[in-house]
């Protein structure tokens, strides 16, 4: 038997890519660790602390990267141990596709490259209708963690940078999950183009307030709430993704004013600090 263990960790939008290709994003640490097992027989077990994980996904990760010839002949246990709330916006699909692809690469002594394992995660989230870009920007910002500047479309990241350590995401789960028409985001595209330049010139905090406001006015949410939130001092807020998680960008130990405003609201809060660190994964000894 085989196992192979992997930890990646999770991201924030700073500029959605759906309306224009191009995406802007930050690691954070919140995490998925996966444990793979492959041993002499036949099927895929997925055990999850997550009931929400796509078995789709995972499955079709594999099969972009194993033959069917092997899989008929391979027993594949899957565990995931995850603290990213799923269907917030909060990149977990991201997380768990690359983990996935890095997982079956080791244990099938596939040599593959971190774009390899990247472009595997994407292709899959599309072919699976998880993602509609394909999200390279979330999977970067997993993978890699710091800022991450991509082109979606062309799987292009064109640069990545560490953060600075000293801050902290405020991150709120509204109780209600209902978004608004994705679609209407095309509306946005000039709003969009210019938070993505900004961001690409460095300028992050400035690029997630405008995606936050552009982004809000569509996807169920108040824009005054971004407002607010800049005002009570954060550097940055934004809606993370497809929503409805919104994020709060501030100093450690500068969050009472935001976690205020917060708490005056129906639903829960998270705080993560910043991830730098890449994805690991590593063979075990058994």
């Amino acid at each position: 038997m085989v196992i192979v263990e992997s930890v990646i960790h999770g991201a924030v939008s700073i500029v959605s890519a759906i309306a224009t290709g191009n995406g802007a994003t930050l690691g954070i640490d919140t995490f998925v660790k996966t444990r793979m097992s492959v041993e002499d027989g036949y099927g895929i077990s997925i055990t999850s602390d997550n009931k929400t994980i796509s078995s789709r996904l995972i499955n079709k990760v594999i099969e972009n990267i194993i033959s069917k010839k092997q899989l008929e002949k391979t027993k594949i246990g899957l565990e995931f141990k995850s603290n990213i709330p799923t269907g917030y916006g909060l990149k977990s699909s991201s997380a768990i596709s690359t983990a996935v692809a890095m997982v079956c690469a080791k244990a099938f002594k596939k040599k593959l490259t971190d774009k390899e394992i990247l472009k595997i995660g994407v292709e899959s989230s599309i072919q699976t209708k998880v993602s509609i870009t394909g999200a390279y920007d979330d999977a970067c910002a997993c993978y890699y963690g710091g800022f991450n500047i991509t082109n979606n479309y062309k799987r292009n990241l064109i640069f990545r940078r560490p953060a600075p350590t000293n801050l902290q995401a405020i991150i709120f789960l509204p109780k209600s999950r209902k978004r608004g028409n994705l679609k209407k985001l095309a509306s946005f595209k000039p709003a969009f183009e210019k938070a993505w330049k900004l961001a690409k010139n460095g300028d992050y905090w400035n690029a997630s307030i405008l995606n936050g406001l552009a982004t809000s006015s569509i996807l169920n949410s108040d824009p005054k709430l971004i407002l607010k939130l800049i005002q009570k001092g954060a550097l940055s807020a934004t809606i993370s993704g497809n929503g409805p998680s919104i994020v709060a960008i501030t100093k450690k130990g500068h969050n009472s004013h935001i976690k205020k405003v917060f708490s005056s609201l129906d639903g829960n809060i998270i705080i993560s600090n910043i991830n730098n660190k890449k994805a690991e994964v590593y063979e075990v000894q058994n």
